[in-house]
């Protein structure tokens, strides 16, 4: 309980302007991209990891939760409040500290917003690839919490690929550098990639030291149409067995097609399925990339390949892509977004799985997503408020999950566990991984109060 002296410190040590407690406020940091809001108690903006200190050591001493919360974009509850307390919200904190193009490095705070941090990096030549779907409006801090991904993932790597180092506030109070400003670092046990994918309950970011790397000369994106999503599907497979790496290889069903046409008039064709992929490096290079795929789009019964070099096109093209999320909610008021990953060369037997789990639950399941590395985010549309339309949609996300883990994939792979996954954690985890993760929670937090609930609820239960 947030008692009247409480409050009263916590206005001395963030300032009373950055501090508060009315209704309205604590509304708009109650939930994220689940939209399962829990009101907090009080919400802080901290402007320096030694106020975000003294709030860990205050809750320590009287026993309240903190939560830690970047822009709230988040598809697992990661950041929603469940137990009450404390929001500290990194939002002032988002300053460029450093960018250092000798060594291709950036000093930046938890708050920085990642497109912005791109816009700035790339004005040198520089490029910072992470690209989550919310990237105009996550931030690193978050990104980092949750290693975000993104359709560059398949090429250049997800978040945790580009964290040489952290500075951290544990849940203790004391606050830690991790990792290195250099190109390697062994001392140690590697504390920045704990931290990194903790989704907030081992550490709040206060600071982190990323790599950068070259901006790509140019960029090459091509549309592809099929009439058979399992001809797309085995197509991404196809590519990548060629020893082609494009930079982005997405997917989407012919649902989300129609759906973001309505919604963001695009220019999408209307066919069973859709490739948006993307090539980059030189300007020789990407040419010569481009007709390799082309060529192998057309052996697997492409009915149209179009490639592009125009910056509106290719705008307006992934514009659409990012849109798909939002427009889905044109079919029903409600969906569980899974984002579950298997390998490559399963992508055509996940496709058709996923198909039949539809049609047997009576469901529409929309599915796009990250092809190129595997990671195909399940859209099972329903209306909760009709009981056997709730129940075959919980139903079928443990058919995804059990088709996913038998065809040796995983069920997170960008959105973390959170609270949305939490009930299915045993399904991919022995009990001796789960006794271990837990352990090293309780070591780090004793008391139990940065982020509960997550991850290890205390009576895990899905969505």
């Amino acid at each position: 309980m947030i008692t009247e002296s409480l409050k009263t410190e916590l206005k001395r040590i963030v300032g009373v302007k950055n501090a508060s407690f009315s209704k309205e406020d604590l509304l708009c940091y109650s939930y994220d991209a689940t939209n399962s809001p829990v009101l907090p108690e009080a919400v802080v903006f901290p402007g320096s990891a030694e106020e975000i200190s003294l709030i860990l050591k205050m809750a320590n001493s009287i026993g309240f939760p903190v939560i830690p919360r970047g822009a709230g974009t988040g598809f697992s509850g990661g950041s929603v409040p469940v137990e009450g307390g404390v929001v500290i919200s990194t939002e002032r904190m988002k300053k460029i500290i450093e960018i250092d193009a000798d060594n291709l490095i950036a000093v930046v705070e938890p708050g920085l917003v990642t497109w912005d941090f791109q816009q700035e990096v790339e004005k040198l030549g520089l490029f910072y690839p992470p690209d989550p779907s919310s990237l105009k409006f996550s931030t690193i801090g978050g990104n980092i919490a949750e290693c975000a991904g993104g359709p560059r993932a398949v090429k250049y790597g997800v978040t945790r690929d580009y964290v040489l180092g952290l500075e951290a506030a544990l849940p203790t109070g004391e606050i830690i550098d991790t990792g290195v400003r250099t190109a390697k670092g062994v001392v140690g046990y590697d504390l920045t990639r704990l931290l990194t994918g903790s989704e907030g309950t081992l550490g709040v970011i206060t600071k982190a030291i990323l790599r950068l790397i070259p901006l790509p000369e140019s960029i090459r994106t091509i549309l592809v149409t099929f009439a058979d999503i399992r001809d797309a599907a085995k197509t991404v497979s196809d590519i990548i067995k060629a020893k082609i790496i494009p930079s982005t290889l997405e997917i989407m069903d012919s649902v989300s097609i129609r759906c973001v046409e309505e919604y963001a008039k695009a220019g999408l064709p209307l066919e069973a399925a859709v490739l948006l992929i993307e090539v980059d490096g030189s300007p020789e290079s990407t040419g010569k990339e481009a007709g390799r795929i082309e060529k192998v789009c057309l052996e697997n019964k492409a009915l149209e390949v179009v490639a592009s070099s125009d910056k509106k096109e290719i705008k307006d093209l992934w514009n659409a892509r990012r849109a798909i999320s939002a427009s889905l909610f044109r079919i029903k008021p409600n969906k569980i977004n899974e984002d579950i990953v298997v390998p490559r060369s399963s992508i055509p037997e996940l496709i058709s799985g996923v198909q039949e789990i539809g049609k047997r639950r009576g469901l529409l399941i929309a599915s796009f997503g990250h092809a190129g590395d595997g990671n195909i985010h399940v859209n099972v549309m329903y209306d909760k408020k009709d009981p056997g339309e709730d129940d075959a949609a919980q139903s079928a996300v443990r058919d995804v999950f059990d088709l996913t883990l038998r065809l040796k994939g995983t069920i997170s792979g960008e959105h973390g566990v959170g609270i949305t996954k939490a009930g299915y954690l045993n399904m991919e985890l022995s009990p001796a991984a789960i006794e271990a993760m837990k352990r090293i929670k309780n070591v780090l937090d004793p008391k139990g109060i940065l982020n509960p609930g997550k991850i290890f609820p205390k009576s895990a239960a899905p969505h």
